[in-house]
């Protein structure tokens, strides 16, 4: 029987690096069905979704311990599948952007919880912008509605925050 393990590794950046994590994983006839990985810093963050028997999970796990020896932080958690959890809930694209501030995360994440929406996706980042070198922040991610929500009032309610904040939000519908 197949497990879903989620997969995280945090520590000092190199080369090949994937590829030492992924050869483990595949060594034991794992596969990763989904990934996100980023250089942080100067540290690498990976998160893997790991499908793999059940026979080799414990095989696996002792695999990394050579990474672990080199001071990288690797967790394998078995997951359960809650596919129906969220049944009937429905997808929408939040894109927030405007001059990077603190609280902007925040304060965003702490509305959409108080409406009791769940966060799906997450990806940040703030860059200088092209002429003044002004940081830029943008927050892309998609989060799951409840069914009886009132589309116009979350989304409008969020885009009051948005306002409060000094950012634009936009909602849209998962493409």
């Amino acid at each position: 029987m197949a497990k879903h393990i989620v997969l995280t590794l945090t520590g000092k950046d190199r080369i090949g690096l994937v590829d030492q994590v992924t050869s483990l994983v595949v060594k034991r006839s794992g596969n990763v069905e989904s990934s996100r990985m980023a250089r942080l810093g100067g540290e690498f963050a990976m998160l893997m979704l790991v499908t793999v028997s059940d026979a080799e999970f414990a095989a696996l796990d002792k695999d990394f311990q050579a990474l672990r020896g080199e001071s990288y932080q690797i967790t394998l958690m078995q997951t359960e599948d809650d596919s129906k959890k969220y049944a009937g809930w429905l997808p929408y694209e939040i894109e927030v952007t405007g001059a990077d501030h603190e609280g902007i995360i925040h304060e965003i994440s702490h509305h959409l919880a108080s409406q009791g929406i769940n966060i799906e996706s997450m990806d940040t980042s703030a860059t200088p912008a092209p002429m003044s070198g002004t940081p830029l922040f943008m927050m892309k991610g998609v989060v799951l509605v409840p069914p009886k929500l009132n589309f116009n009032a979350w989304s409008d309610a969020l885009e009051e925050v948005g306002d409060r904040l000094n950012v634009s939000v936009k909602v849209g519908i998962v493409k």
